[in-house]
């Protein structure tokens, strides 16, 4: 049980330094750079993955992948995955 709090510390202080704030910022879980692109092109420019009035969080299709916006006070932050890959990024207000 002793070995179980600085294991999590860990575990906690290694997701925050994935957090940067770098203005348009993407982390993969495996998916090749033009992948990436492609994915956050087409949920740009899809209509159904703006968000709907008032919506703090909302979600939407591109291509294989499921994606899921959620707004915070630097824009939007966006998760897409499918199975065995993951994409995130943030999208800064226009």
């Amino acid at each position: 049980m002793r070995r179980l709090g600085p294991l999590l510390l860990v575990a906690v202080l290694t997701l925050l330094a994935g957090c940067g704030d770098s203005p348009e910022e993407t982390t993969t879980g495996a998916p090749t750079g033009s992948v990436e692109q492609q994915v956050r092109a087409a949920f740009l420019a899809k209509p159904d993955c703006k968000p709907p009035d008032g919506a703090s969080r909302w979600g939407c299709s591109v291509g294989s992948y499921r994606c899921q916006g959620v707004v915070t006070d630097r824009g939007w932050s966006v998760s897409c995955a499918k199975p065995g890959r993951s994409i995130a990024f943030r999208v800064r207000p226009s």
